[in-house]
């Protein structure tokens, strides 16, 4: 419990954490903006074309800002410990290692999943309550229909923080860990959707942004993923995204000198 404490003083005496956490929850600011220009241009247009609009769910496609803040305070939470030399300390005052690891997933862990719900539960209910009945109703669906989606969308950032943590430990840089974490976000999953068929849809179906919908058995066949897990497998490729590196990372820190 005091290894947990101290974690717990040690991140929220940075400065940069409130700045990464209100950035992750100003989600909710830019689904505004973007739900209020969409319903302004739904109304003004002619009857034939708002039958033919569609929106996408502002909630799925702005999830990647909170993953990504989430995602690097998971590698600084390690990282800056390493780069000021506190680890040291860390390690000699805690000998079995392993505790600083969990705590660490604790704490970045726990932000993460009020950061994510805060994100993806403002966000959507600021976009239903703007954009109503618009666009053949997308956000008129009864809220608890969606509650699955919005759960599983709300674990997925939690689980890009313990993603962060974990390299961070593994690697010891914040700008290699940091560079990591934005390839899962923006360039892997570019690589993978331009790869040839069948492999976009097997690899794509393994993104963390796949998953959610995957979980909860709501495939839709306009996903630039693939969609081919059922939900088991799906919940279990996404505890794995975040249990690998940290089981790799606990194990790598108890065997090294620093």
């Amino acid at each position: 419990m005091s290894v947990l404490s101290s974690e717990w003083l040690k991140i929220r005496s940075v400065r940069s954490t409130y700045l990464i956490l209100g950035l992750g929850v100003s989600t909710i600011l830019l689904g505004l903006v973007l739900a209020t220009s969409a319903a302004g241009a739904y109304d003004a247009a002619p009857p034939e074309q708002q039958a033919a609009a569609r929106i996408a769910d502002l909630e799925e496609a702005l999830i990647i800002m909170p993953q990504l803040c989430m995602g690097i305070l998971g590698v600084l939470v390690v990282t800056s410990d390493y780069a000021t030399g506190l680890i040291r300390t860390s390690l000699t005052l805690v000998p079995r290692r392993w505790p600083v690891v969990a705590a660490k997933s604790a704490v970045v862990g726990a932000l993460a999943l009020l950061v994510g719900a805060l994100a993806v539960f403002g966000t959507h209910l600021t976009a239903r309550s703007v954009l109503g009945g618009r666009f053949s109703g997308a956000y008129a669906t009864a809220f608890a229909d969606r509650l699955p989606l919005l759960v599983a969308l709300t674990l997925t950032v939690p689980v890009f923080a313990l993603l962060g943590t974990g390299l961070g430990a593994l690697l010891r840089s914040a700008a290699g860990a940091t560079s990591v974490i934005v390839g899962f976000v923006y360039v892997i999953p570019i690589i993978v959707g331009n790869i040839p068929e069948p492999w976009s849809e097997r690899l794509g179906s393994l993104m963390i942004s796949a998953l959610p919908r995957q979980i909860t058995g709501d495939h839709i066949t306009t996903s630039v993923y693939g969609s081919l897990l059922p939900p088991p497998a799906a919940a279990a490729v996404m505890l794995a995204y975040a249990a690998a590196p940290l089981v790799s990372a606990t194990w790598l820190v108890r065997r090294r000198d620093v």
